[in-house]
């Protein structure tokens, strides 16, 4: 039997590509010039855009896209770490949950990720492969 692609396929494996060239990138300027792995700067990212700079465990692993062994597994290596970016708190209201909430360490820490975070987003968004990638996704299905 033979396919017919009208190139949503190939768009979509052009934009799945861009993705993991984009994060891989990503990662290793993150772990290399500002000691956090991507998932970390996103705990950090999502916890600082809340009012109250602290989430639920269950909230910050959906937002970060982790189950709750392997967001419990992230929160205590950062923790062990010891540099203090992050604080676990029981609920009042709820024992059962846990807060975690940025200190003004980890907002510190997050505020130069950002910069490398920016840099390096721009920088790959340049890479030629990454613009013929993303080009082809705007081509319209004819």
């Amino acid at each position: 039997m033979e396919h017919k692609d009208n190139g949503s396929v190939s768009r979509w494996l052009s934009l799945t590509n861009a993705y993991k060239v984009i994060t891989n990138e990503l990662e290793i300027a993150m772990q290399h010039s500002a000691g956090l792995t991507l998932k970390e700067f996103y705990v950090l990212l999502f916890l600082s855009e809340t009012p109250e700079k602290k989430l639920k465990l269950q909230q910050l692993q959906k937002m970060v896209g982790l189950s709750q062994s392997a967001m419990s597994r992230l929160v205590a290596r950062f923790e062990a770490k010891g540099c203090g970016a992050l604080k676990r708190e029981i609920c009042l209201e709820d024992r059962r949950n846990i807060y975690t909430s940025i200190t003004e360490i980890g907002e510190e820490k997050l505020n130069r990720a950002l910069d490398v975070f920016q840099v390096t987003l721009e920088n790959t968004l340049e890479e030629k492969d990454i613009q013929v990638g993303l080009k082809a996704l705007l081509i319209d299905k004819k």
